[in-house]
């Protein structure tokens, strides 16, 4: 078997890469392990999103790494304090060495008689050729080089500047501009009010209501847990709080709906009631709460700028834009001299890279997903990504820590290869209900992995099962096929889900 340069290489060096990273140098010390990052800094998210007032949409005892402490006050952090915290946990654990800058995968290809992965990166200064014996993907689920901008009739034709927040440009200046802010996610809410604290005027244009709750960008008793008792004991805490509460949250919110929805929209009518004309029609709703991510709103800056009149909320569809602002089909007109199109992103499960299997492509979309973090025959290859309805970190932390327990119990039973393997009856048995309806992730439905019917083939979105699955369960639980040197079985193409179109049909 021909030796490979590592034993894992790492895709992307953002918040779920330097976690996993750390994990894999202190829990397998002995392997040989980069960090692959397709840009010129590490912080993934946190360093590409620069527009103004960009902050964590969760809570960072809860988005922080279980291993280390979130020493800031606000739970609701700055987007800079959480790039603050990623590098540092890297300098803190000696990764620094281990990131290769500007290495873009544009191709990994597994040979399964080899029991190995080969890359192809473009680096600037050409194309590199990398083997590694594993492949974890901590890339993240959208592309970075491109935002979600759906087609609107007369784009071409405005006369101001149009940004999408993706890309913001370093020399913009909001004060005294005149703005339309389209979107209505934690992009919109999050750049509505910080705009409107130097400019003209900011209006926010969306084409229907998101759930919205003002919540303290302080977390005041999970604070008081960290300066009481300090180091992890404190943090881990304060932790475990937030943990539980959004728990029972979630199980209150599933037993009555309806009811959740009324508190939901009610406690929105409290702050603005009589300050915000219309407001039922801006923050009511047509879909249920838990179907999509709920926009927090810390510190109620949001509703703030609404009742101060900084800001105003505009809910309908739009015609077309104009080289003076935007035509609503109810005959309104906005004047405005910028659009910021806070219209989303584009999901991309893969990183941007093509992937194959002895010789046959992968494609997502035809793939089962295996307990949330690998793909169907897919062998040697995990990936690390978040929840919908908590901290994206949550999951990362223990999908990482059974990533090592894996390689620890491969390593004492001498196997070098490890695959999911789902027969044609798992693929018969796809899931095809949808719980989760934001529209970044409806566009693309089609050539998402998909979920089977039952256990091992379905991801939950429960943090509490995956701790008793992932961090509790036997790595060798019979859902893994393990196969040592020289006895590596093919990628069988024929096992597989049906075409987009076929799915889509469904």
């Amino acid at each position: 078997m021909p030796q490979a340069d590592y034993d894992v290489l790492i895709i992307g060096a953002g918040l779920s890469g330097i976690g996993v990273a750390r994990y894999l140098k202190t829990e397998c010390p002995g392997k040989r392990f980069a960090i692959l990052e397709g840009r010129a800094r590490m912080g993934g998210t946190w360093d590409l999103f620069r527009y103004p007032g960009i902050r964590s949409d969760s809570d960072m005892h809860t988005m922080g790494y279980a291993f280390k402490p979130w020493k800031h006050a606000k739970a609701i952090s700055e987007g800079h304090l959480i790039r603050g915290y990623i590098e540092e946990t890297a300098r803190e654990n000696g990764l620094d060495p281990l990131i290769r800058y500007d290495h873009q995968v544009r191709r990994a290809e597994y040979d399964s008689a080899a029991a190995l992965w080969r890359l192809t990166c473009a680096t600037p200064e050409g194309e590199v050729a990398l083997t590694t014996r594993f492949l974890f993907l901590a890339s993240g689920y959208y592309k970075y080089d491109e935002g979600y901008l759906p087609e609107i009739a007369g784009m071409e034709d405005f006369a101001g500047q149009m940004i999408h927040p993706q890309f913001w440009p370093e020399d913009y200046d909001p004060a005294g501009r005149r703005i339309a802010v389209i979107g209505s996610g934690a992009t919109a809410v999050t750049l509505t009010p910080t705009l409107a604290e130097t400019a003209a005027q900011v209006i926010q244009v969306q084409r229907s209501p998101t759930y919205v709750v003002n919540r303290p960008s302080k977390d005041r008793i999970g604070n008081v847990l960290k300066r009481m008792i300090p180091g992890r004991a404190g943090y881990s805490l304060a932790r475990w709080r937030i943990i539980l509460a959004g728990q029972m949250r979630r199980k209150r919110m599933a037993k009555d709906i309806r009811a959740t929805k009324r508190m939901m929209v009610g406690a929105i009518g409290k702050e603005l009631e009589g300050k915000v004309p219309e407001w039922e029609k801006h923050f009511t709703p047509g879909y249920w709460p838990g179907q999509q991510r709920i926009c927090v709103v810390p510190d109620g800056d949001f509703f703030e700028a609404l009742k101060g009149g900084r800001a105003e909320m505009v809910t309908g569809e739009i015609e077309r834009i104009l080289p003076e602002g935007i035509r609503m089909k109810d005959g309104r007109l906005l004047e405005v001299d910028t659009i910021v199109t806070a219209t989303g992103l584009v999901l991309d499960y893969f990183g941007g890279m093509e992937v194959s299997v002895d010789g046959q492509r992968v494609e997502p979309g035809k793939q089962l997903i295996f307990k949330g973090f690998m793909y169907s025959n897919v062998p040697n290859l995990l990936y690390f990504r978040g929840y919908t309805n908590a901290s994206w970190t949550l999951k990362v932390d223990l999908v990482a820590e059974y990533a090592c327990r894996l390689l620890r119990y491969m390593d004492r039973k001498g196997f070098v290869q490890v695959t999911p393997k789902a027969t044609s009856e798992d693929f018969a048995q796809i899931n095809t209900s949808i719980s989760f309806t934001s529209g970044y992730f409806l566009r693309v439905m089609h050539r998402l992995p998909k979920h089977g019917q039952s256990f091992p083939w379905i991801h939950k979105q429960d943090y509490m099962w995956d701790r008793k699955t992932l961090r509790r369960g036997d790595v060798a639980d019979g859902t893994l096929s393990f196969s040592a040197e020289g006895e590596a079985v093919p990628f069988p193409p024929e096992q597989q889900a049906g075409t987009a179109a076929e799915i889509a049909a469904e």
